[in-house]
């Protein structure tokens, strides 16, 4: 019994326990604006959270993700404003998450300094590198265009929550069907092993940093263009909404253990307990205590399916 829920379909019986008491003792939580809105509010976290499942997984941290997030959505601004062109932004924001994540993977991969140490660095740097480029200001946005990234929408859903959709589907399928997945569960169970074994174990850490500063950048386009400008203070605290979301979704610390849906089912409850949080008026102060015990809750919950599964 406490294996089952432990497991994914108790992870799945708490979610629907926590929709069903917030939808009964929270006046207008199921309207459809109300659901829209939560959805919405948990795109940054989900999208980044694809990745982030795949970095834990192989028994890696990464801190940075928050300052990834906000240094690209600068980026996109300041390239769309200088150039005229949204096209042009984007994609010099996608390069440099790209290159800041590539240069991550390499320190830690190929330098062995810790993932943990590595990443916090790069928190620093990139995020002083944000500040430094917009001069502590936030940058406005000068095409009109630009909004319509955040604001357009595809049978009446928002577009970004059409974009994290795409990014689950995408992510869970590299994690269950490609042979990249199973080598990122492989490192993380035993990374001697899968080195023994023929997995290039330094260039898969490298492309998971790739595509976790890649996925960032995405988020950062989509944050900027929802907040109406480039902020070099966007994003803070970001990761650890996101490890707190993957954790809480059944992705092991100690690595070798994810699911997508779980995942999801993850993202989900931490986006309900802050809409709750939200609609019912608790002051953000109080808010902070509720997202540390989250956190705690995650980790006591890792703990236990780690214990679980070693007396298997």
């Amino acid at each position: 019994m406490k294996k089952l829920l432990l497991g994914e379909q108790g992870l799945l019986v708490i979610f629907v326990l926590a929709f069903v008491l917030v939808a009964i003792f929270v006046p207008n939580f199921l309207t459809g604006r109300n659901m829209l809105g939560l959805l919405q509010s948990v795109v940054t976290v989900g999208i980044v959270a694809c990745t982030m499942m795949l970095c834990l997984a192989a028994r890696d941290f990464d801190l940075s993700v928050g300052s990834i997030v906000a240094f690209t959505g600068m980026v996109a601004v300041m390239v769309s404003n200088g150039s005229g062109s949204i096209l042009l932004g984007a994609a010099a924001a996608l390069a440099c998450g790209a290159i800041v994540g590539w240069l991550n993977g390499l320190v830690i991969a190929k330098f062995h300094i810790n993932a943990l140490i590595t990443t916090l660095a790069t928190m620093q740097i990139v995020r002083g590198l944000a500040l430094i480029a917009s001069e502590g200001r936030a940058v406005g946005i000068n095409d009109p265009a630009f909004f319509n990234i955040a604001l357009s929408r595809f049978l009446t859903i928002p577009t970004p929550i059409w974009v994290m959709a795409a990014l689950f589907a995408i992510f869970g399928f590299v994690l269950n069907r490609s042979v990249f997945g199973k080598n990122v569960l492989a490192i993380g169970g035993n990374p001697e092993a899968s080195r023994l074994a023929g997995v290039r174990v330094d260039r898969s850490r490298i492309c998971i940093f790739a595509l976790q500063g890649l996925v960032c950048a995405i988020a950062g386009i989509l944050l900027a263009s929802r907040i109406t400008s480039g902020q070099p203070n966007a994003a803070v605290g970001l990761e650890l909404a996101v490890i707190s979301a993957c954790v809480l979704g059944g992705v092991s610390l100690a690595g070798g253990r994810a699911t997508m849906t779980g995942v999801i089912v993850g993202v989900m409850i931490m986006g309900i307990a802050e809409n709750a949080m939200n609609l019912l008026n608790i002051p953000a102060f109080y808010q902070y205590i509720v997202r540390g015990v989250i956190l705690l809750l995650a980790v006591f919950l890792d703990n236990l399916r780690s214990r679980a599964l070693g007396r298997r």
